[in-house]
């Protein structure tokens, strides 16, 4: 709803105003109490709301590690490709810290 758009714009105080004024002004808004009452919980959790999402939003995984091996083709249908060095690359990603 109303607090999504807000934190997903990460609006300023500003833009808070303009947007809440909006939302009261449009049928089937919010009350212009509703209006200060998401007001001032964003102006008192802005930061820890937007830690939250960028949180959420991240990739945490880690690398982890590599492995790697030089094969030689035995078999391939045309056979001008038989014995070909094929470089095998293995990359480990997961949670950092876990094993």
């Amino acid at each position: 709803g109303i607090l999504k758009s807000v934190a997903s714009a990460d609006m300023d105080f500003n833009q808070l105003e303009a947007f809440l004024t909006a939302q009261t002004k449009k049928q089937g808004g919010i009350t212009g109490e509703q209006a200060a009452v998401i007001s001032k919980f964003w102006k008192s959790h802005k930061i820890k709301i937007r830690e939250s999402l960028v949180s959420q939003s991240r990739w945490d995984n880690g690398f982890r590690g590599l492995s790697w091996r030089v094969d030689a083709k035995s078999q391939s249908r045309h056979s001008a490709q038989i014995h070909t060095p094929v470089a095998i690359i293995e990359l480990e990603f997961g949670k950092s810290g876990q094993v």
